[in-house]
């Protein structure tokens, strides 16, 4: 029998997304900008949500935005109409998530001087994304109640590197078979220090409590609250 080689690609393409990550993430401490990898599945509210936060943000912090796409436009501009901070469209080839080597390439042409705060709007997806470190200070996600308090079993990997998870929608709570109580027991069953907060954009429930992680985390980092 001929001898095979095993090449383990995959281990190297991590460590070499980890070196960057870590190099972007001190690059990012050492201007005392603060950035948050934002990451859901696709119609889970998160566009529609961060333009309500980032204006309730912005009169204490100034703030960037990076959407992540395979192709359009449409909710970089969509941010950018509802809250008139900079932002910035990053086409990711194809590809179902956004890695440390691209996010600092985007970052080198966004330009972050004289900003608090950089939001990446990930790309939808519950797989990739979770896999790839950004180069980000803090991981959040949005797991909508339409999708059902079961996501958290299907998609284990995604409810573990997350530092806060929002349950949105809350406002339409009573029209699907989602239990709360059910979602956070599977939640911890995963991951026992992340913050979890239920909000509704629509109603306004939750909000204030998520700009009040928010500003902590960047006061962390910048100083600034």
């Amino acid at each position: 029998m001929s001898e095979v080689k095993v090449i383990e690609i995959h281990e190297n393409v991590f460590k070499a997304n980890d070196e960057a990550a870590d190099r972007l993430r001190k690059n990012l401490t050492s201007k005392k900008v603060c950035m948050i990898n934002v990451m859901s599945s696709p119609g889970s509210g998160k566009t529609t949500a961060l333009s309500k936060l980032i204006n309730m943000l912005k009169t204490e912090l100034n703030v960037g935005v990076m959407d992540v796409d395979i192709k359009t436009s449409m909710d970089a501009q969509k941010v950018a109409d509802a809250t008139g901070v900079r932002s910035l469209q990053i086409h990711n080839g194809g590809l179902c998530h956004i890695d440390a080597e691209m996010t600092e390439k985007a970052i080198e042409q966004f330009g972050v001087d004289g900003l608090d705060l950089v939001f990446i709007e990930n790309i939808g997806n519950l797989v990739c994304p979770a896999e790839f470190d950004t180069g980000a200070h803090k991981n959040i996600m949005f797991l909508s109640v339409p999708e059902g308090d079961d996501k958290p079993l299907k998609y284990p990997l995604m409810f573990s590197v997350c530092d806060l998870i929002i349950i949105s929608k809350m406002d339409t709570k009573d029209f699907f078979d989602f239990d709360l109580e059910k979602a956070t027991k599977n939640i911890r069953k995963l991951n026992k220090k992340a913050t979890i907060i239920p909000i509704s954009a629509k109603t306004g429930e939750g909000m204030e409590e998520l700009a009040k992680w928010v500003k902590a985390e960047v006061k962390e980092i910048s100083g600034r609250a």
